[in-house]
């Protein structure tokens, strides 16, 4: 179990290196890869009850990844105020990156990933408690 631990450890903090290069970069990544094109942002899906899409999706992923690498962890809670922290001061970097913008969808979209990652574990560490019961 401690290897598949060390897994989602790496992967996590492989994802958040990523997640801040494509969060700093003055232009879209992923549209140079797909379109060959910087100014063309990749939309997954439409953005959904005033919050940024791309930006749930990014931060879900991430913090469910970081959750499950540290849930047994001593400083869990360090690792949640580090993913709040790190929302906030990305997307108050794009005050300051040209081409990018600070947008409240953005921001919001990136606390409700966190928080849904949260609730989300807590849910299912909730439903395997009661079955070993």
């Amino acid at each position: 179990m401690n290897k598949l631990y060390n897994v989602f450890k790496v992967i996590f903090h492989f994802s958040n290196i990523i997640l801040i290069i494509f969060y700093l970069y003055p232009g879209s990544i992923l549209g140079w890869f797909l379109y060959k094109n910087t100014g063309i942002d990749v939309q997954i899906t439409n953005d959904f009850l005033g919050i940024s899409s791309n930006h749930f999706y990014a931060f879900f992923s991430l913090s469910f990844l970081g959750i499950l690498s540290y849930s047994k962890h001593k400083k869990f809670d360090l690792l949640i105020k580090y993913l709040l922290l790190l929302s906030v001061l990305l997307e108050l970097s794009h005050l300051l990156i040209p081409i990018r913008g600070f947008e409240f969808k953005d921001l919001f979209g990136n606390i409700l990933g966190i928080v849904l990652a949260l609730l989300v574990y807590k849910v299912l560490r909730q439903g395997f408690s009661q079955k070993k019961k």
